[in-house]
């Protein structure tokens, strides 16, 4: 699916992370594993610490967290707020959804929409494709997007390909009608037939807890989980990362009518640096041009990677001047979502982490 959708701009971001430090190699040492194939995997994937939320701290939490302090420094009050998506697969409850209890912790408008989109690393484009919409046809002055999860809660500690990870993290993000503001390009896509590469099987309405008794197994690699555990299958992963993201990179710039030197950074969700090299080299981008070290420094925050990436390796730029971003998030679904936007200058919110309850 392709979109141009005009007038609109991203007006702010903010990112919350977890407060908890999980080193790799100690991890990892800990578990028994060898101390050299560990180093080689921390050097070869990108892996050496990540941020996990505290005991009782959610994804809501840290949206929230980022939310109050992205409405209060952008100079956009939060009275022009219209509605509020949220992007979670980690929500408070099954019944009511993020985006409505959000809404009433910050104590927006009644007239405010609020929904949320389950979706995991593509969701954040997918929301912005839907909070551009709102502004551009849908009479929204402003739409607060909500991105986070708290994926280290979903995996098995004793599932050494998945557990080492995901760090845990929720962005806030401003977008706002602007006349001025030129046009936002999106591709959006599918593999269904996939959709089992990444999962959690058990645990919905089609496999209940508690309708029986949930064994735990180990694969033939020692990894160890049951079926309420987040569970990736990493060759297929990394196989559908090579085949739809550089081709749904091409697709969204040429949308947009740019090639890669009119673009200032391509930023991919931050999934490892194995991934996102060679995604990038396969795109035709530099690496000069493709922020990739987030996730050695965070952990794979699923849907509040990218935001994290414009802040994180963006942050100085954006808050001078314009630049011509490129942006793709791929994941469960299987999904993908490419955007080609001019972002900047951007009210930019350093991130914090979530302090734990007393």
């Amino acid at each position: 699916m392709q979109t141009i959708l005009p007038a609109v701009r991203l007006a702010g971001l903010a990112v919350t992370t977890g407060p908890l430090v999980r080193d790799f190699l100690a991890d990892g040492l800990a578990a028994g594993q060898d101390a050299g194939a560990l180093e080689r995997t921390a050097r070869t994937v990108g892996l050496r610490r990540r941020l996990v939320a505290a005991p009782g701290q959610t994804a809501l939490d840290l949206c929230a967290d980022a939310a109050t302090r992205l409405l209060a420094a952008c100079p956009e009050p939060a009275a022009q707020v219209d509605a509020v998506i949220f992007v979670t697969q980690t929500p408070d409850h099954a019944q009511p959804n993020n985006a409505c209890l959000l809404h009433g912790r910050l104590g927006l408008a009644r007239t405010v929409a609020a929904y949320d989109v389950s979706l995991g690393c593509s969701g954040w484009v997918y929301a912005l494709q839907q909070a551009a919409l709102l502004c551009a046809h849908g009479g929204a002055r402003a739409v607060l997007l909500c991105a986070g999860d708290t994926l280290s809660r979903t995996t098995n500690p004793r599932d050494r390909a998945t557990d080492p990870l995901f760090g845990d993290a929720g962005s806030a993000t401003l977008v706002v009608r602007d006349p001025a503001a030129g046009a936002w390009h999106f591709v959006l896509g599918t593999d269904g037939a996939r959709a089992r590469v990444i999962e959690v099987p058990g645990g919905g309405a089609r496999s209940p807890r508690g309708a029986e008794p949930w064994v735990e197994h180990a694969d033939a690699d020692g990894n160890v989980r049951h079926p309420g555990d987040l569970h990736m299958d990493g060759a297929e992963v990394f196989n559908f990362s090579l085949r739809e993201v550089p081709a749904a990179i091409a697709e969204v710039m040429a949308l947009a009518r740019w090639s890669e030197p009119d673009v200032d950074a391509l930023v991919l969700h931050q999934a490892n640096r194995f991934v996102l090299s060679a995604v990038g080299r396969k795109g035709g981008f530099p690496a000069a041009k493709t922020p990739m070290d987030l996730v050695e420094r965070f952990g794979n925050q699923s849907s509040a990677s990218i935001p994290c990436a414009l802040v994180e390796a963006l942050g100085p730029e954006l808050g001078r001047r314009p630049l011509r971003v490129v942006a793709c998030g791929f994941g469960v679904g299987l999904s993908w979502g490419a955007v080609a936007l001019t972002l900047g200058p951007v009210t930019l919110v350093p991130t914090a982490p979530l302090p734990p309850a007393p």
